[in-house]
């Protein structure tokens, strides 16, 4: 099966990725200022963390989570629901991880198709039936097709970096930098850059998603399955405990079904709500 280009999703991975790399620019000349070490010293930290992030990104978000990898013998029908969905879309096998923890979901981790991960928690598995499992692999596979992991694993890093520079800026050179000017307006732009990074990386986000759920209804030609997944996920989600909810609420940009966190949360959200979803993927059931 050869999935349709979303060429909506790739106009604004293209889009956005252009608008984060003239803010991260912009961020350059602010991390010079602040730091005094010149252009390339400050390109060699900001190239190095960028290859480190992107290198290990899968390795970090699956130890952020407590997850191995898990095998054939281990796993074995989850293992033949990855195996058969990357046969039917020509795509590379992802290696297949579970994470031992009562959330239920799931997410894509790696730089590449060739070197991706689908991770799914004990809570997933116990929660879904065959079926709704299957689209959410589904779901998690048409992210890894998309390439859009990867752009927003170093996306979501650059705005880390301005983040720390606006909380911690300050600390610098008692208020000014060597050459003596003044550490707040490198701590103002950096502010801005990370505002439109927040704002963009959650445009790019919401769509994804969108675009990984027609991409699953593709693979499976099932959406109401996946559909019905997502209310498990959400109903089901209600009954974890809170602390466990907080510890994994980082993981938000990359999970299938965001924690919730109040109403704050919502607007801030990298998902689109999840009735706007199912009901999304209703209406393409009904088309086909």
């Amino acid at each position: 099966m050869k999935l349709r280009t979303d060429w909506g999703l790739r106009g604004r991975m293209v889009l956005v990725s252009l608008l984060l790399l003239i803010a991260y620019l912009a961020l350059a000349v602010v991390l010079i200022e602040v730091l005094g070490g010149g252009l390339l010293f400050t390109g060699l930290i900001l190239g190095g963390l960028s290859f480190a992030q992107y290198y290990f990104s899968g390795t970090l978000a699956l130890r952020s989570m407590g997850a191995t990898e898990v095998s054939a013998e281990e796993y074995p029908e989850l293992h033949r629901m990855v195996t058969q969905l990357a046969q039917q879309t020509d795509t590379p096998q992802p290696s297949v991880a579970v994470a031992d923890t009562g959330v239920p979901n799931a997410f894509a981790a790696g730089r590449s198709p060739s070197a991706a991960t689908i991770c799914v928690t004990t809570g997933l598995l116990s929660t879904l039936n065959q079926e709704e499992l299957e689209g959410v692999l589904a779901h998690e596979l048409a992210h890894i097709k998309n390439r859009d992991v990867a752009v927003m694993t170093i996306a979501s890093f650059f705005a880390s970096i301005a983040f720390l520079v606006v909380r911690w800026g300050w600390l610098l050179g008692g208020g000014r930098n060597r050459d003596g000017a003044p550490i707040w307006v490198a701590i103002l732009v950096s502010l801005v850059v990370w505002v439109v990074s927040f704002f963009l990386i959650r445009a790019l986000s919401r769509y994804r998603e969108y675009a990984a759920d027609r991409g699953a209804a593709q693979m499976t030609g099932d959406p109401a399955a996946l559909a019905s997944a997502l209310r498990s996920i959400s109903d089901d989600m209600e009954q974890v405990p809170q602390d466990d909810l907080r510890e994994q609420a980082e993981m938000n940009a990359f999970f299938v079904l965001p924690i919730k966190s109040g109403f704050i949360g919502k607007l801030a959200s990298t998902h689109p709500p999840t009735e706007q979803r199912i009901d999304s993927l209703l209406a393409l059931q009904q088309d086909l």
